[in-house]
């Protein structure tokens, strides 16, 4: 089956009420703005942007990780797939599935009750909690990994600011340390240290839009 073009089903699951949150999208609307799906509950909004490149980037909310995953897809792929999931990277769940309405709906209902089976496993009563036993239990390497990728998705952004001009190339480096990670321009030496002791260290870096180094 072929998908009518230019049009898609799209959602995520909340974290805070558990409910799966689905909308069409089509290339008119997302054209006009960003799109930002939120949940009844108004505990959570999965973001949807086409950017000048002809890709789709998305901040999506996650029942493990305290701070939305950021994905980058093709138009294509947006657009033109039966059925596309992206995972959160650290536990593997489905976190947002695009494509045809019954695969959605399908895929929803197969991810809940992977939850469900993982919160009995667990000893845990609602989403709620299950979303903030996982950012009690993310371990010190965990924030690390956390930290690198939020890093990489700033930089393929473009969000990482230095005391370079506008519009000159950059290149940034980022050396883990024993107290964080310090991420350095290599052209003008602005540099910039992210703790990763614990996940409330690096609480206001995973919550930021942008990195400005100094």
């Amino acid at each position: 089956m072929v998908l009518e073009s230019k049009q898609t089903t799209l959602a995520y699951r909340c974290p805070h009420c558990g409910t799966g949150v689905m909308t069409a999208v089509n290339l008119f609307n997302l054209k006009g703005s960003l799109v930002r799906l939120k949940c009844e509950c108004g505990a959570s909004s999965m973001d949807t942007e086409l950017c000048k490149d002809g890709k789709v980037r998305l901040a999506v909310p996650c029942m493990i990780c305290p701070t939305p995953h950021r994905f980058t897809v093709s138009e294509k792929i947006f657009f033109g797939s039966e059925l596309f999931t992206l995972p959160c990277p650290y536990s593997d769940i489905n976190i947002c599935v695009m494509g045809e309405t019954n695969h959605v709906k399908a895929e929803l209902s197969r991810t809940e009750l992977q939850l469900l089976d993982l919160m009995e496993k667990s000893g845990i009563t609602d989403f709620e909690a299950l979303h903030q036993e996982a950012e009690k239990s993310v371990t010190d390497p965990q924030v690390l990994e956390i930290v690198l990728f939020v890093i990489r998705d700033l930089d393929e952004e473009g969000k990482i600011q230095c005391r370079c001009a506008e519009g000159e190339e950059r290149e940034y480096d980022a050396e883990i340390l024993a107290d964080g990670v310090r991420v350095t321009c290599k052209k003008c030496g602005a540099t910039k240290l992210v703790p990763t002791h614990s996940l409330l260290d690096a609480h206001d870096f995973l919550n930021c839009d942008t990195l400005e180094l100094e």
